[in-house]
């Protein structure tokens, strides 16, 4: 009767031995598992950094032969407001304000250097709430260099994709910043 208690007992559960055997098998797996998820968490905020860059360009372009005479919008709010007589802005509403963060990047858009106004604010299809100038810049940093996104992401009125691969946010001028091949 009492070998039959003791294996039982044996057989009841898990020693503390196995179980830190266990914890510690996961810790390693763990381990080695975080930082491939934190890459490509980083690599793919990159791309839709790089995605947001080119429909803000795009938008500009379709602002500036639509909406303002050739000029092109100071803010991200410009864009994201309708024409007249429509409910859908120039831009998404995920990028509808400086400064909005997207995908573990900020977003703005300002005047180039040199810029001038083209188009008076209340003469674009939309009143826009700045006058449309004559050159337009825009720009994604990460929110946090490292964890959210390694490079830093810039357009012109030219159309030339830029970045800085230490996440330092880019001027306009493109100070410091190499052209995205």
């Amino acid at each position: 009767m009492r070998d039959e208690r003791s294996r039982v007992r044996a057989s009841a559960g898990f020693t503390l031995i196995e179980l830190l055997v266990v914890v510690a098998i996961l810790a390693v797996i763990a381990a080695i598992a975080l930082p491939a998820l934190i890459r490509a968490r980083v690599a793919a905020n990159e791309s839709s950094a790089i995605a947001s860059i080119r429909a803000i360009h795009s938008a500009q372009g379709a602002y500036s032969s639509i909406c303002a005479q050739g000029g092109f919008a100071q803010t991200l709010g410009d864009l994201a407001l309708p024409p007249v007589g429509s409910n859908q802005g120039f831009i998404s509403a995920t990028l509808s304000n400086n400064g909005i963060l997207k995908s573990g990047y900020v977003a703005n858009v300002g005047p180039d250097v040199g810029a001038v106004p083209i188009t008076a604010a209340a003469a674009t299809c939309n009143s826009s709430t700045m006058a449309a100038v004559s050159s337009h810049f825009a720009e994604l940093h990460p929110i946090s260099v490292g964890s959210t996104g390694e490079r830093s992401f810039a357009i012109a009125t030219g159309g030339a994709i830029f970045f800085r691969p230490d996440g330092v946010t880019i001027t306009p001028g493109m100070a410091g910043a190499t052209v995205l091949q």
